[in-house]
């Protein structure tokens, strides 16, 4: 078969028969949604102005060569990278976690019969959290030829590996960093399918302050990108409900001693506390909060549901509410099935980067099979909204924006009887916040 005619067979299989594994009901909406599905009042200065020009809402297209190479015929092995801290870092439990997880992933697309009777091969590499070698790592994995990869969950790292990614034309499915202006980068290059920071601090705010009806909060997050970035949207999103923050403050990674910062936060006299930040540092905040004196409610991030957590914080952890981008207790066959295979296969229960790597590693396979292998027709598919509409993945319905971010359901948690309970979060309130902007007419 010549080139060309292979080419434009697989293109028009593309678009005129999608792969029932990629492809939703069609659902149309009766609304556009703002970007990052932002509610109304939650509009950067939409009481006041309306914008001129909104971005990330087209998609940003591909107009280089690639899609004419003709796929190899001498493979023994298809390969798929994977970057994350797997050792060396205070990030490497969910590292191996998502290692886990999309390796169950194929495994299970071998047992099917691979790609064409080939089998799937992982290739894992470690981010150490250094910039220099996050960009190795990915200029490694094209060295090593493989089609695509996953990565990571450190949101500089992520970034630096997006950019690289950029440069060799490699496909990149993000399953672990919820850096909100990681797809907003405009790289076509990338998907993600976990929700972002963006998500979750809609949601607690929303509860913290609607629900709730809390007005002084104080937060206390980690000094890196991820307890920047991630706070920053809460902080916003408060202000636009008419909350300022009453304190912000940082502690380092590794720290162990939180005195200077509650007394701080005695002072401002809160209603309720917010933290930011990796498991082990925010348990030991907790103790000392409480051991302090500090009784208010207390509310936090994703990364606070783990089992890291629970242990150090023990009854403390009691009430506490944290996000989380899915629900690992719904009772959908096929993540049922994931939690039973998992835990048989590894002997522990996943987490919520497990699940996300799993449904990552399977959206690379069906674009993979639905594309055969040239990286710029699996990024064809990768980032077809119409193809990718509707994904159902173990974690739920999987549903991208423009920028090909996951803007799906959020979860949230408490923490009852030392085990997360979760909940939906409560709808989210337009109008009538007693005491805040939303509540004011234009």
């Amino acid at each position: 078969m010549k080139p060309r005619f292979l080419v434009l067979t697989i293109l028009a299989f593309i678009f005129l028969f999608p792969a029932t594994d990629l492809i939703g009901q069609d659902k149309k909406q009766d609304k556009k949604l703002n970007y990052g599905n932002t509610i109304d009042v939650q509009v950067p200065y939409g009481r006041f102005q309306k914008a001129d020009k909104n971005f990330f809402d087209d998609l940003q297209p591909f107009t280089g060569a690639g899609r004419e190479k003709v796929p190899p015929t001498d493979l023994t092995e298809v390969r798929i990278g994977l970057l994350g801290p797997l050792e060396g870092s205070v990030l490497s439990p969910q590292g191996i976690q998502m290692l886990q997880g999309a390796t169950l992933a194929m495994e299970e697309a071998n047992e099917k019969g691979g790609y064409r009777g080939i089998p799937y091969k992982i290739f894992p590499h470690n981010d150490v959290g250094l910039w220099g070698a996050a960009a190795n790592e990915v200029v490694k994995m094209n060295d090593e030829k493989v089609w695509a990869f996953i990565g990571t969950i450190d949101d500089i790292n992520t970034h630096v590996a997006l950019r690289v990614a950029l440069k060799l034309e490699l496909p990149m499915v993000n399953t672990g960093d919820p850096d909100p202006t990681l797809t907003e980068t405009r790289i076509p290059w990338m998907i993600r399918c976990i929700a972002d920071d963006r998500q979750s601090s809609y949601a607690l705010v929303n509860y913290i302050y609607h629900v709730k009806k809390h007005s002084r909060i104080a937060v206390l997050r980690a000094n890196n990108r991820y307890g920047r970035v991630g706070i920053m949207e809460f902080r916003d999103a408060a202000l636009r409900y008419g909350y300022p923050l009453v304190l912000e403050i940082r502690y380092n990674d590794g720290e162990t001693s939180f005195t200077t910062q509650i007394e701080r936060m005695i002072k401002s006299s809160p209603d309720a506390v917010v933290l930011w930040g990796n498991a082990k540092e925010t348990a030991l905040i907790l103790l000392q909060l409480r051991k302090m004196g500090m009784k208010q409610p207390v509310y936090g991030c994703d990364r606070l549901m783990s089992p890291v957590f629970l242990e150090i914080a023990g009854e403390e952890a009691e009430g506490v509410i944290t996000t989380c981008q899915y629900n690992p207790t719904l009772d959908m066959p096929n993540l049922v099935a994931f939690n039973k295979n998992y835990e048989k296969r590894f002997g522990y229960e996943p987490d919520v980067f497990a699940a996300h790597a799993y449904d990552g590693m399977n959206i690379i396979i069906d674009a993979i099979d639905l594309a055969g292998l040239n990286r710029a027709l699996m990024r064809d598919v990768m980032t077809d909204l119409k193809t990718l509409q509707g994904y159902q993945g173990i974690t739920g319905e999987i549903i991208f924006d423009a920028s090909w971010n996951d803007i799906g359901v959020i979860w949230m948690t408490e923490v009852r009887n030392g085990k997360f309970e979760f909940f939906p979060p409560p709808p989210f309130e337009q109008e009538n916040l007693t005491g805040s902007i939303a509540a004011k007419k234009p």
